[in-house]
């Protein structure tokens, strides 16, 4: 049909619209590419296994002093109780560290597939969790306890290196940092914990000891909350600076991550009364006061997490509020009541 003046095709050009040829080649962007083109990954998370699996030694040599020493004799079952959620934990940060390390080195290869990154993970913590039952068979006393030390520790590393690869890479990170400063300030916490008794009152009566052990454990848990909160908040904000490409971890990240090591010592504390009931069974048969000490320890552990969960959570949650600006309309808003005050007071 004709153009004809006035009709609706008269503006129509009678030639085909040209396509760029090199745009009809190029495929859609991937969603990959729009992250920086490679998968998520957990910035620094070499360093961190070094020091985790660090720590777990040190664990592992601490006990084996322990339990081992001329001093120790027939208390080395009860020492062994006292010494294993030490040991679980930093087994389940350090698998869950060298766990994040491995798939890291998937991300700089490109794979994103969820289903091999959490084989690989778990995979990665089965591996630090033999060597560290290796190492405990190798070196402590080959009895039932030592078995039960190194089967519990292995399977808190298996279940590490799961978690840390059925998340988001850097909260497992930021979760993985949080938790092991957590760790660390708690037996550093321990040279305090004497001067704090006198200052919360404990005297020569078993009520004022009791009374000043629970305002110690309850500072020390608070003290622990915050320092894993502001840990893992400053993580998430040097992993986005790190690494602009790959976005900004949204609030839900950052309540999760400041959660993360409450959430891990409550599941050691899982593990521990699963794997480790035995050991713990044995050291509180050993007199009436053990089996106290022992049911005392555990609800104690338990007071802990729950502690550092919410208080970790609330650190990091209040710490990314305060580095969000007021929102676009919140602005355009706050300048058209501006010019509207201003107006007014030149009418008048």
């Amino acid at each position: 049909m004709s153009n004809q003046p006035g009709s609706s095709t008269a503006e129509e050009p009678d030639q085909p619209v040209e396509t760029d040829p090199a745009a009809e080649r190029e495929p859609a962007a991937a969603p990959l590419q729009a992250t920086g083109g490679t998968p998520a990954r957990a910035p620094g998370a070499a360093v961190l296994a070094l020091l985790a699996v660090g720590w777990l030694a040190a664990m592992l040599w601490s006990t084996r002093a322990a339990i081992t020493s001329a001093q120790a004799g027939v208390t080395a079952i009860s020492l062994s109780a006292f010494a294993l959620p030490g040991v679980i934990s930093a087994a389940l940060v350090a698998g869950a560290a060298v766990a994040l390390a491995v798939t890291n080195l998937l991300a700089r290869r490109g794979v994103d597939r969820a289903t091999l990154r959490f084989v690989v993970a778990t995979g990665a913590g089965l591996l630090v969790g033999l060597a560290a039952a290796v190492v405990i068979n190798l070196t402590y006393f080959d009895n039932a306890t030592t078995n039960v030390i190194a089967g519990t520790a292995a399977a808190a590393a298996t279940i590490g290196g799961a978690v840390a690869g059925a998340g988001n890479p850097r909260v497992a990170g930021a979760v993985v940092t949080a938790a092991l400063g957590a760790l660390v300030f708690v037996v550093a916490f321990s040279r305090a914990r004497d001067p704090l008794f006198d200052l919360f009152g404990a005297g020569d009566t078993q009520e004022s000891l009791v009374t000043a052990a629970k305002w110690v454990s309850r500072t020390e848990s608070l003290l622990a909350g915050l320092l894993a909160g502001l840990l893992a908040f400053a993580y998430l904000t040097w992993a986005r600076r790190r690494d602009l490409a790959a976005g900004d971890v949204r609030w839900p990240g950052y309540l999760l991550a400041g959660a993360g090591p409450g959430l891990l010592l409550l599941l050691a504390e899982v593990v521990i009364r699963i794997g480790g009931r035995s050991l713990l069974d044995l050291a509180g048969a050993l007199s009436e006061a053990d089996s106290v000490a022992q049911t005392s320890l555990g609800t104690s552990r338990i007071d802990n997490g729950i502690w550092v969960l919410f208080v970790g959570a609330l650190t990091a949650l209040i710490a990314f509020g305060r580095t969000l600006g007021p929102a676009p309309d919140d602005e355009a808003a706050g300048e058209d009541d501006e010019a509207a005050t201003v107006e007014a007071g030149a009418d008048r």
